[in-house]
């Protein structure tokens, strides 16, 4: 056995990444890069990560904004967190869709994004869950796919209080991402107090992207740029900033069309990094689903929704909800940043097997924005697990096999996941072993068979 393990840390290892950036040896995949000699805080529009958005219209007059990728496989139905909007899981869509066949759809919320009802400010947990039980009937009326509902930080709250409620028919699956019931109402106290300390507007939709990115909202900058747009709004018109984004695409093409040079203009609202220009001087031409930042205009902007008038509903999103999680049916998944989240219910449901959990370290609370491939690894081996789809060509499977153990992982350039086992429990010699294997030289290979005997 010593010397299977050496050969493996020896030989197998991965091609080491700049420290502190999970995820990659994918490619840097959304970390953001500098465009110009400054980092690119341009806003992106939707389309690169979403087939379509449609916006469905229910009994009395509520319009809910969904966005939609993929037409095959089961439902992973998203809701953001507070503040956020649909747009928070862009990158999470395009790379789960990418592993494993399934449909996504992310809603905007009530009150949040480009969805419009006719009371906003009722934002309780009786209202949120009715709402996406209504969408969901709406979008699918009698032909719903088996459905897993996936919700982060207040939406994570929505989807077990969803679920619990049984608004949702053919509930296949529960994941909750970086919210448990202890942690969330311990923080309610502080809450007030870290919504008055950020900023309240913003001269541009840059200069929020910027702010998302330095502040550490998000450690993802491609992610920033895409989601910021659907969190604030344009203090003019009122409306979310993504219609500002579609708009200026719209105008930046009609521009290209004529063969009409944009204007050049210095913007006061981008501040340029240090280090001086880039190493080769240019600047990436904008594709049909990113904005000229010229043909911005600069416009203030402020948050779409002002959460701070949303405080007397918090303990509802929150209080009870360990309990109402353990006592859903479907499968489930807890998935965290850190595991001091934990509290002593889900600690004892865990230990009896009442859902699997998962942690994820060195990323924010934004778990989806910031390692939204490890996150879609996570998610697309638990849709395995549970035999609810099947794994794509770029989504590789192996088998080890050992003497008392036998474990079914999936992976892919991210890393291996242990998703089963039918005797014991993960010893760390099993963890060092696994984390070794070079999941770049088993591409192809379909199933590979390792025999550790020891």
């Amino acid at each position: 056995m010593a010397d299977i393990r050496r050969t493996l840390l020896k030989n197998a290892l991965p091609p080491m990444g700049p420290p502190g950036i999970p995820g990659s040896n994918r490619g840097n995949r959304g970390r953001g890069g500098l465009m110009g000699g400054r980092r690119d805080y341009t806003p992106a529009s939707w389309k690169k990560y979403w087939d379509r958005s449609e916006d469905i219209a229910l009994q009395g007059g509520d319009v809910f904004r969904v966005y939609r990728r993929g037409t095959v496989g089961p439902l992973l139905l998203l809701l953001h967190g507070g503040g956020y909007s649909a747009l928070t899981w862009s990158l999470f869509a395009e790379n789960v869709t990418e592993m494993v066949e399934c449909q996504v759809m992310a809603m905007d919320q009530r009150g949040h994004g480009d969805t419009h009802t006719t009371d906003d400010s009722d934002l309780s947990a009786e209202a949120l869950a009715r709402d996406v039980g209504r969408v969901v009937e709406a979008v699918y009326e009698y032909d719903q796919p088996p459905c897993v509902l996936i919700g982060h930080s207040m939406g994570g709250a929505i989807a077990v209080h969803t679920a619990y409620h049984d608004h949702v028919a053919g509930l296949a699956g529960l994941v909750v991402i970086d919210v448990v019931e202890g942690t969330a109402m311990d923080a309610l106290s502080s809450m007030q107090s870290f919504l008055r300390g950020r900023p309240q507007k913003f001269n541009s939709l840059q200069n929020a992207i910027e702010w998302s990115v330095r502040s550490g909202q998000t450690r993802n900058a491609e992610a920033a740029r895409v989601s910021m747009p659907g969190q604030v709004k344009n203090t003019e018109t009122g409306c979310c900033g993504t219609a500002d984004v579609e708009s200026s695409i719209d105008n930046n093409s009609h521009s290209q069309n004529q063969n009409q040079e944009p204007s050049v203009t210095v913007r006061a609202d981008v501040i340029p990094e240090e280090g001086g220009e880039s190493d080769n001087g240019q600047v990436t031409e904008p594709t049909s689903t990113s904005v000229n930042e010229n043909q911005l205009p600069i416009k203030k902007y402020t948050w779409r929704i002002n959460l701070e008038e949303t405080e007397k509903f918090w303990p509802g999103w929150f209080q009870g909800l360990s309990t109402k999680f353990l006592a859903t049916s479907p499968a489930k998944m807890l998935l965290l940043a850190g595991i001091d989240r934990l509290d002593t219910d889900l600690t004892v449901g865990q230990m009896q097997g009442k859902f699997q959990m998962q942690v994820l370290p060195q990323c924010g609370h934004a778990v989806q924005e910031d390692t939204p491939d490890r996150v879609a690894e996570v998610l697309a081996t638990f849709l395995l697990r549970q035999r609810l789809t099947r794994p794509k060509s770029e989504f590789h499977r192996w088998i080890l096999f050992t003497k008392d153990w036998l474990k079914v992982l999936y992976g892919t350039q991210g890393g291996l996941h242990f998703v089963g086992s039918l005797y014991g429990t993960v010893t760390q010699l099993y963890h060092e072993v696994i984390s070794s294997i070079r999941d770049s030289e088993c591409r192809g290979a379909g199933v590979d068979i390792i025999s550790l005997n020891y």
